[in-house]
Formats: structure tokens, C-alpha cells, sequence
């Protein structure tokens, strides 16, 4: 089923006895026929796994590795349930581990068979990271780099590749899976992992010591506005704020630094969209989380290899106008996007999001203006301010903290225009106090006291006027 065509022979039909022939050649060496890459009489290999792993051990998987793949032909394999596949493949590793005398305890066999497995079916020695549910972020620099992301802080781990190859075709598995490529021609390329993990590739030549994998993992359990209150990302009356900001249809944009937790952020205010609301979203990745019914989830697409049907973020937002949408969410504004989302914002599709990048509210509202310059809009700079004022309502920002804690440490709302500049008032603000011993910081979310803001009415249009007064009564309180 899975043999590969020997020269000059017939095809064999199975895995098992390819082994065994394999097998039998070992044990009768007078014919002078041995199986590539198996040496009966290979020195015992065993490796140590305490702290880092041997060299050793790696030469021992990658022979082994390349023994198997002489024995099976692996598209075959693509056709099986993993389940059965990875028997497959366990039978012949113990009979390869077996012939080349390799003395191993049982746990060490089993993880280096399912380590073998992973670099046949799964993303290789990623497996056990991407199970881990306390990794934020997985940075793969080359085959022998790889660090991770827990808690806020960057830690280097002890698994590597068995070389650059290896790595970059677990990043082509990955980008395949959603339609894309990555090679010398197209070297960069954004994608996702099934459960919505974003993942950017970029290989070689632009990549000078080898493939660079970034992995924004999410949680399995998607993250709520209670949540970040227990992780202390935002207050509970600040929260509160946040779910009728939500619920009222106001324009958000969120805006904040990179791994700040904008998307997160994203993902915990459209749990309180209505769910008869028809919501579309446009990614260049696709990774928000929507629990409504109805969504319309739409995706960038690049060139071909020709250089054609590339469709950017801003042809999508452009299209979800002739789609009906009640709410527009575009998971991150960096070009000429900006000019059509926010005449979305100002042409009845109230609650529309988006996010950017930036360090304050106010210099979220200048990228905006600064991405409708660069998109060839040749209008006047009061008339683009004027535009942003009649578009977005409030403005929230999301910092990572030097202690490695996300924190929402604005909720600003835009009020208008005074001459050519645009008015903002900030509803609530983090304010830090010191650290303690640990180097955490210390701070708290406080009101600024604005009594009502002015997305009072909107509030009172929805009836959550009173819930709202009680949040800020209940902010200023804190």
C-alpha cells in the first residue's frame, strides 16, 4: 500500500514487508545488498534528555527519518486517518530502531516515534507548542532558534529542526492549508493554522539564516470582557463601559502597539453585537472569533505566480458595501482601507470596528489620516479630519507594559472639531503608581469624571442609559 517502486523490481504492496525484506538483507549480508541509510552495525546512540537534547539524539531521529522515508511513500500516507497512519508508521520505526541495535528505554522510543510522526503528519517539533495553551507567541528563527512567549516574557526553549529544509516545508504545510505558497519567488506570506492562529513566513534569500516562522497562537477557550478583568487588563466598571460601547453601536477603533491584544480586544466587544446583526469581516489572516450566526468572514488573497488576482483589504471592504452588512469589523487597517472603511463608518453601518496600530488615541486618529493621504486621496486635510470626526466614536487604546502585562489604558471618545483640530475627552485612563518587588506594575483604572459622554444618546436609544450612569458612578467611585 505504501512501498515505493524499487529499481528493477516489482512494486512492493506494503509497508511491513518492505521492512522485513529490509530485515532479511540485514541478516544475510553475504548478498551484498543493505538497505539505504540502515547499518546493522551503527554504534549504540543513547540520548540524553535531561536539559538540552544531545546531538546525538537528533543525528539518531534524522537517521532513522531518512531510513523511513526510503520505506514508505509518504503521499500515501496523506490518504490514511491519522490514527492509523501514525500505527503505520510507529511498526516501522520499531523495526528500523530494532535492525540498527539503537538502545532506547521505552519513553524515549515513544518520543522519538511520536516525534517522527509529527514531522510526517503534523508541524514537527511545533507539535508540543502549539498543544500548550500558556504560549502566546512562537518565534522560529532557523532551524536551531526557537523561542516563545509566556506571561509577557520571551524565553528561549530547546527544541530545534533537523535542518532549514525540514522547517521550511512545515511552513509550506501550513500556508497550503489555506490556498498560498511560500518559495524563493513569493517569500514572504501570511496564513493561519486551523484553530486561527496567525502565522507569518518569510523564507530565504530575504531571510539570510534560514526560514522565520511567527506563530500568534490563540486560546482555545475564547477570551471574554470578564476574562481581561480577572487578568486585570481593564476594571470592572471600565468593562462595563466597554460592553455598552459595544451593545449601542458606536464607530470603535482600537489601537495599540504590537502583542498589546487588539485582536483580543476585537474579539471581546463583538460578543455583545446582536446576534440578528449581519456582520462581515475582512483579515488579510483570517483569525477573529465571531459567535454570531451571521457572519460573513472575507480574506485577502496575493498574486499568482503570473503577478495577477491579487485582492487587497481594500477591494474587500469596498465589495462588503454591495453585501448588506449591518456591522463592519476589519481586523487591521494599514493602507488605503482606512478611505473606505470610514465611509462605511459614516454611511449607516453603525458598530463598525477596526483596528491599527498606534500609541495614543490621538495618534491613531493622525494614522488614520495619514494612510488616506498616502492612498493617492488628494483632499484636504480639514475635509479627511472632518471625516474621522463624523465616523469614529470612540477610541480605545491596549498597551503592553514593560513588565509584560496588557493593559486598556484608554477609553476615548472623538467629540469634534475645534478649527483643524480634532477634540477628544478620555473617559477612563490607567494610571500607574510604581512597581513592587517582582518589577510588576502597580496602577489602576480611574475616571476622568465625564458624567455623560457623548454617546449618551446613542446609549438612551438602546435604553442603557442607566447602565451606563452606574458604570461611570462606579468608575469615578474607584
Amino acid at each position: 500500500m505504501f512501498g515505493k517502486r524499487a529499481s528493477g523490481s516489482a512494486p512492493r504492496t506494503a509497508v511491513a514487508p518492505a521492512v522485513e525484506s529490509a530485515t532479511a538483507h540485514v541478516s544475510e549480508p553475504e548478498t551484498g545488498m543493505e538497505p539505504a541509510n540502515i547499518a546493522p552495525n551503527t554504534p549504540e546512540v543513547k540520548p540524553e534528555r535531561s536539559g538540552e537534547t544531545s546531538d546525538a539524539y537528533y543525528e539518531t531521529k534524522a537517521t532513522i527519518f531518512n531510513a523511513l522515508f526510503e520505506t514508505i511513500d509518504v503521499s500515501a500516507l496523506a490518504g490514511m486517518e491519522p490514527k492509523a497512519a501514525r500505527a503505520e508508521i510507529r511498526t516501522i520505526v520499531d523495526e528500523i530502531i530494532a535492525i540498527r541495535n539503537v538502545r532506547l528505554s521505552v519513553n524515549e522510543q515513544n518520543q522519538l516515534i511520536g516525534e517522527i510522526c509529527d514531522d510526517i503528519l503534523g508541524y514537527g517539533p511545533l507539535e508540543p507548542l502549539l498543544m500548550r495553551d500558556d504560549i502566546a507567541d512562537i518565534m522560529v528563527n532557523g532551524a536551531r532558534h526557537v523561542f516563545i512567549e509566556t506571561d509577557g516574557r520571551m524565553e528561549k526553549t530547546n527544541i530545534r529542526f533537523r535542518d532549514n529544509q525540514q522547517l521550511m516545508n512545515i511552513c509550506q504545510r501550513i500556508v497550503s492549508q489555506v490556498g498560498r505558497r511560500v518559495d524563493e519567488s513569493s517569500p514572504i506570506c501570511d496564513a493561519r493554522l486551523l484553530d486561527g492562529s496567525r502565522v507569518n513566513v518569510i523564507a530565504p534569500p530575504l531571510a539570510i539564516d534560514g526560514p522565520t516562522l511567527t506563530i500568534r497562537k490563540f486560546k482555545k477557550d475564547k477570551l471574554t470582557l470578564a476574562n481581561l478583568v480577572d487578568f486585570g487588563s481593564i476594571s470592572p466598571a471600565g468593562a462595563k463601559v466597554l460592553q455598552i460601547i459595544g451593545a449601542c453601536q458606536c464607530n470603535i477603533l482600537i489601537s495599540g502597539g504590537t502583542g498589546s491584544g487588539k485582536t483580543t480586544l476585537l474579539n471581546c466587544l463583538t460578543a455583545f453585537i446582536h446576534p440578528d446583526e449581519r456582520i462581515i469581516t475582512c483579515e488579510d489572516a483570517a483569525e477573529l472569533q465571531l459567535q454570531q450566526p451571521h457572519v460573513v468572514r472575507l480574506e485577502t488573497r496575493p498574486p499568482n505566480l503570473e503577478g495577477k488576482g491579487k485582492i487587497t483589504m481594500s477591494d474587500l471592504v469596498k465589495n462588503c458595501l454591495r453585501m448588506r452588512p449591518e456591522r463592519i469589523i476589519v481586523g487591521e487597517v494599514r493602507g488605503p482601507e482606512a478611505f473606505d472603511l470610514l465611509q462605511a463608518m459614516n454611511t449607516g453601518h453603525d458598530g463598525s470596528m477596526g483596528t491599527l496600530h498606534a500609541n495614543s488615541p490621538r495618534e491613531g486618529l493622525s494614522r488614520l489620516e495619514s494612510m488616506i493621504t498616502m492612498g493617492g486621496f488628494s483632499l484636504p486635510t480639514r475635509t479627511i479630519r472632518e471625516m474621522i470626526v463624523g465616523s469614529i466614536d470612540v477610541v480605545i487604546q491596549a498597551t503592553r507594559l514593560r513588565d509584560g502585562t496588557r493593559k486598556i489604558t484608554h477609553i476615548t471618545e472623538v467629540l469634534g472639531m475645534e478649527g483643524d483640530v480634532i477634540v477628544t475627552q478620555d473617559l477612563l485612563l490607567y494610571e500607574m503608581d510604581g512597581e513592587d518587588a517582582q518589577g510588576k506594575i502597580i496602577g489602576a483604572h480611574k475616571s476622568t469624571g465625564i458624567a455623560r459622554p457623548a454617546f449618551w444618546e446613542r446609549a438612551r436609544y438602546f435604553n442603557l442609559e442607566k447602565e451606563l450612569a452606574e458604570a461611570l458612578d462606579e468608575a469615578g467611585e474607584s
